[in-house]
C-alpha cells in the first residue's frame, strides 16, 4: 500500500504547487510574480528532509503530508504587498521590511504549535514525529533563510518583464 501510495503522493504534491501557483497568479494577476512567492518551497523541503533526519525518522506518508503543508505554508511567507509608485527595488525592500515581522510572528506561532509532536510518546507517536519533524523544520528553515532571499528574488522576476514571457514564440 506504501508503494502505491508513493505515486499518488507524487500526484497530489504537483497538484498542491499547481493549485497554489494558480491562486497566487490570480492574487497578483501576474504569471512571473508567484514564482518569487513560491521559490522558498525548495528551502522548506530542505529543512523538512534536515529534521527527518535529525529525529530518526524516515520519509513516511506522514511526512509527506507535511511536505504538502509545507507548499502551502511557504507560498504565504512568501507573499509581498509592493508598493506602488517606487522603483523594483525599493518596492521588494520595502515589502520585505514591512511583511518581515508579520511573517515572522505567523511561522514561529506555527513552529511552537506544532513543537508538541516532536516530543510526542505513547500509541501513534511514530506518525507524529514524523509529521512534527517535517513541518516544524521545514518551516523553521523557510522562516529564516527565505524571508532573506525571496525579496530579491521577486526583483529578479520583474526585472524580466511579462512581455518577454508571453512574446516567446509569437
Amino acid at each position: 500500500q506504501e508503494t502505491q501510495a508513493g505515486n499518488t503522493t507524487t500526484i497530489v504534491l504537483v497538484m498542491a504547487l499547481i493549485v497554489a501557483f494558480l491562486v497566487l497568479a490570480a492574487q497578483y494577476e501576474s504569471w512571473t510574480s508567484p514564482v518569487a512567492a513560491v521559490i522558498g518551497l525548495p528551502v522548506a523541503l530542505l529543512g523538512a528532509m534536515i529534521g527527518c533526519l535529525v529525529m530518526g525518522t524516515p520519509v513516511s506518508i506522514y511526512t509527506q503530508i507535511g511536505i504538502i503543508l509545507l507548499v502551502a505554508l511557504s507560498a504565504k511567507n512568501g507573499i509581498l504587498i509592493v508598493a506602488e509608485g517606487n522603483s523594483i527595488r525599493e518596492s521588494a525592500f520595502e515589502a520585505g521590511h514591512v511583511r518581515l515581522r508579520p511573517i515572522l510572528m505567523t511561522s514561529f506561532a506555527f513552529v511552537l504549535g506544532v513543537m508538541p509532536l516532536l516530543f510526542a510518546s505513547g500509541a501513534g507517536a511514530q506518525s507524529r514525529i514524523a509529521l512534527g519533524a517535517a513541518v516544524v523544520f521545514g518551516m523553521a528553515m523557510n522562516t529564516l533563510l527565505a524571508t532573506v532571499y525571496i525579496p530579491n528574488f521577486y526583483e529578479l522576476m520583474q526585472k524580466n518583464p511579462e512581455k518577454k514571457f508571453y512574446s516567446v514564440g509569437h
